[in-house]
């Protein structure tokens, strides 16, 4: 039914005859990448489940983020076509958005570095060559995320970070789709009642280590503008941020090729099934089959996640323990 009737045009006026404001048209920039690039792969890892106010795709295939950045909240609209990619960006932070659109879709990552030595992922790299890891410049946007996805199941954190964002942030500038949210500020996070967390499913744990994250916000955005290595040293100055969610949020701020995900759950096991035949590996195992790709791990594990390689499941998924209906 898509596209079978032209949609309604826009009301002219709002409630009590007022003449609507028109979205100013955004600043647009194109960049050229100079090889493959696949929107969805570079991307993707921004999204925070399907409802993620922040981020959206369209049928036709562009790519909305809402981003707060260090000039203020910005949406940004990208479009790859015909070798080109196009960015339009609104909101006093398009500028700076528009500035690092290059950086966020992989222009200083080089696949080419990587060297498979496992048929596996030859055959995932020849498959997904628009795979790059892109770096978004932006700390908080996602180490507080990271630190909401803290043992618990995937749907419990997404659902948190859904509802915080949506209460607490503010409307994505420009013609944004939906119901789209830039994420609040570092002050805004620092003032949300404790019922507000735990109505959004979050314990006292994990909601103590994003104030106490956001009480430095300032200093956790300097990092930034270092190594990756030196990056996760800082973060894990905070109480409660471990090597797991350190390197989750620089493999997304730093687009870090190297920063292999410790302490997960299911990576382990996958990484193990997938160059070792072992579902059962730990941490320990899964660093030796990745040792031969030191400097590039990170993009050797998002391949096998990619090759679709993964031990059947032998238990019930991980049941949501909902702290909100106590």
């Amino acid at each position: 039914m898509a596209g079978r009737f032209a949609p309604r045009p826009p009301r002219a006026t709002a409630q009590g005859g007022i003449p609507r404001q028109a979205h100013a048209p955004g600043r647009v920039r194109v960049w050229e990448p100079g090889g493959p690039l696949d929107l969805g792969l570079v991307l993707g890892p921004l999204r925070r489940g399907p409802g993620d106010p922040t981020f959206r795709t369209m049928p036709d295939g562009s790519v909305w983020r809402a981003s707060r950045t260090p000039t203020g909240p910005g949406t940004l609209r990208v479009t790859a076509r015909d070798g080109e990619v196009r960015g339009e960006a609104w909101g006093p932070g398009a500028a700076w958005l528009l500035e690092e659109l290059p950086r966020m879709l992989g222009a200083e990552d080089d696949p080419s570095v990587f060297v498979p030595r496992h048929r596996l992922l030859a055959f995932t790299a020849h498959r997904r060559p628009g795979l790059r890891l892109g770096r978004t410049g932006l700390v908080l946007e996602s180490l507080i995320p990271s630190v909401l996805e803290q043992k618990v199941t995937t749907l419990e954190a997404y659902q948190a970070w859904r509802l915080l964002v949506r209460k607490f942030g503010e409307p994505a500038p420009g013609p944004a789709p939906g119901r789209m949210c830039v994420m609040p500020a570092a002050r805004t996070w620092a003032l949300i009642p404790s019922w507000e967390w735990h109505l959004a499913g979050v314990d006292d744990k994990r909601a103590s280590t994003v104030l106490r994250a956001v009480r430095v916000a300032a200093r956790l955005e300097e990092a930034a503008g270092m190594e990756p290595a030196a990056a996760r040293e800082r973060l894990e100055l905070v109480p409660g941020v471990g090597p797991w969610t350190s390197a989750e949020t620089v493999q997304r701020s730093h687009g870090a090729p190297d920063a292999v995900t410790v302490g997960d759950l299911h990576l382990p096991g996958i990484v193990g099934f997938a160059l070792g035949g072992n579902r059962y590996a730990d941490d320990a195992e899964m660093l030796r089959l990745l040792d031969p790709y030191a400097g590039q791990r990170h993009r050797a594990a998002r391949l096998v996640l990619l090759s679709g390689r993964v031990p059947a499941r032998r238990a019930p998924r991980m049941a949501p323990r909902g702290i909100e209906r106590l």
